[in-house]
């Protein structure tokens, strides 16, 4: 088995064509990862229309088990339908019945402040306003005072990554946060995002993941190899579950006997993932099926031991952080 990577530098175009490139002249079956929406749904494109698979573990959109789906593809690790389900839901119920949102303006952001805003409404919140901030910004200012000046109770962070960890900064230093009337939600934290800001700075907040590496032994031990491997970094939903899809897809290759695009993620559908991230299945429209966390990052006062920074709130089953098959976009479900 070779295993080969690319930069698609979050930009669509250049993920389709690395995806190309190594499908027609590298032989290549499967494609994982894949973080930023859009490239996500660039690349699944691509796949769609060749003899290889994409198991989506790093991009976020619902629309990869929507309007997008496809006989080739699988979406792994989360969604932005199952983010919102755990942490919209919430956040209303705890009183947070006014959202403001920043969102990043690109295919993810989008779809995550389009899925929570639909469950932000269904718990009697309301949507006061929303800005739109290019991917990979480094000053937040004007965003945030257009946040503070609409006095929403929850100024929710529809981004990723690096500016996540940017806005949520310089939300502090405007006063936005735990000592204000305003609660900051990212809505898509994950665990080194913690880890980047440092629980003086996240303490408080509200997060939904897929993946607790503190959940139960073997989330520990798994993670126990994953440091060793990687100079001592915790892993996030998305390593555990390129790790997990790896091995469910050549399971599914060796069942049955071909590297068939179509024949090895309908196996792929038959067998169950029973690994220390992932029990559970892939629904017909590709979607897998898991639990979904609600987690508060602890105080500095309360952490313990190393990288002991999150609180389990809830758990949230997975035929209800899943978007239900009679309201889906996707042409391969059949039954509604």
């Amino acid at each position: 088995i070779e295993v080969i990577f690319a930069d698609h530098q979050n930009k669509p175009d250049i993920g389709a064509n690395i995806a190309r490139q190594w499908i027609e002249t590298e032989g290549v079956h499967l494609i994982l990862d894949i973080p930023n929406s859009a490239v996500g749904l660039a690349v699944r494109e691509v796949t769609r229309t060749h003899d290889a698979v994409d198991i989506n573990t790093g991009a976020a959109t619902s629309d990869l088990s929507g309007k997008a789906c496809s006989p080739h593809g699988v979406h792994w690790s989360f969604d932005t339908y199952g983010l919102a389900a755990t942490i919209g839901q919430a956040l209303v119920k705890q009183g947070g019945d006014s959202w403001f949102f920043i969102t990043a303006d690109y295919a993810f952001g989008h779809a995550l402040e389009r899925d929570t805003s639909a469950f932000v409404a269904a718990a009697g919140g309301k949507v006061v306003g929303a800005v739109r901030h290019p991917l990979n910004t480094a000053d937040f200012s004007s965003f945030l005072l257009q946040a503070q000046a609409s006095k929403a109770k929850i100024v929710a962070l529809s981004n990723a990554g690096g500016d996540t960890i940017n806005a949520i900064k310089q939300a502090g230093e405007f006063g936005l946060g735990r000592s204000s009337d305003q609660r900051v939600a990212a809505l898509l934290l994950q665990f080194p995002d913690t880890h980047a800001l440092g629980l003086e700075a996240a303490q408080g907040l509200t997060a939904s993941e897929t993946f607790f590496w503190d959940l139960d032994d073997a989330t520990r031990a798994w993670t126990k190899r994953f440091l060793a491997r990687n100079g001592g970094k915790p892993p996030s939903m998305i390593h555990a579950g390129t790790y997990g899809a790896t091995l469910h897809y050549l399971k599914a290759v060796a069942a049955a006997g071909t590297t068939d695009a179509t024949k090895v993620v309908a196996k792929m559908k038959d067998l169950p993932i029973d690994d220390f991230y992932t029990k559970g299945t892939v629904r017909e429209d590709g979607r897998v099926m898991r639990p979904y966390y609600l987690l508060q990052v602890k105080k500095p006062s309360d952490s313990r031991y190393p990288f002991d920074y999150l609180k389990l709130l809830a758990t949230v089953p997975a035929e209800k952080a899943a978007r239900p098959l009679s309201d889906s976009a996707c042409p391969m479900v059949k039954h509604r």
